[in-house]
């Protein structure tokens, strides 16, 4: 496991931006990564680069790594009232749970995003 923690969630208007990050206490690049909006997957960067993202915000989200492979990030842009949720980052080894992007066996605590007009 390792210790994650978010930052940079707040409120912005409908077709806003804002850069999530999540700081690990360890070293990422080994590791799938992924950020989760209620507990629900929006975008997971595999350990060999690949990326996912949920229909719903795909071309207007970007999951990426610092090149300390210490920081994930998540770009958002043209933000949507139904973008509103807790966003949290997870971490895991296991290729299999990068797979099916569930039970990550490391967690951030949470950021806030809160979109309106």
């Amino acid at each position: 496991q390792v210790r994650l923690r978010e930052s940079g969630g707040g409120s912005v208007q409908i077709g806003g931006s804002l850069r999530l990050s999540c700081a690990a206490a360890g070293d990422l690049g080994s590791r799938c990564t992924a950020w989760f909006r209620e507990g629900v997957a929006v975008a997971r960067l595999g350990q060999d680069g690949s990326t996912w993202y949920a229909d719903s915000v795909k071309g207007r989200f970007t999951i990426s790594k610092d090149s300390t492979k210490t920081i994930l990030y998540l770009e958002m842009n043209e933000l949507q009232p139904e973008d509103t949720g807790m966003y949290s980052c997870a971490a895991d080894s296991s290729a299999w749970k990068c797979l099916i992007r569930t039970n990550f066996n490391s967690w951030g605590q949470g950021t806030q995003v809160t979109v309106s007009s």
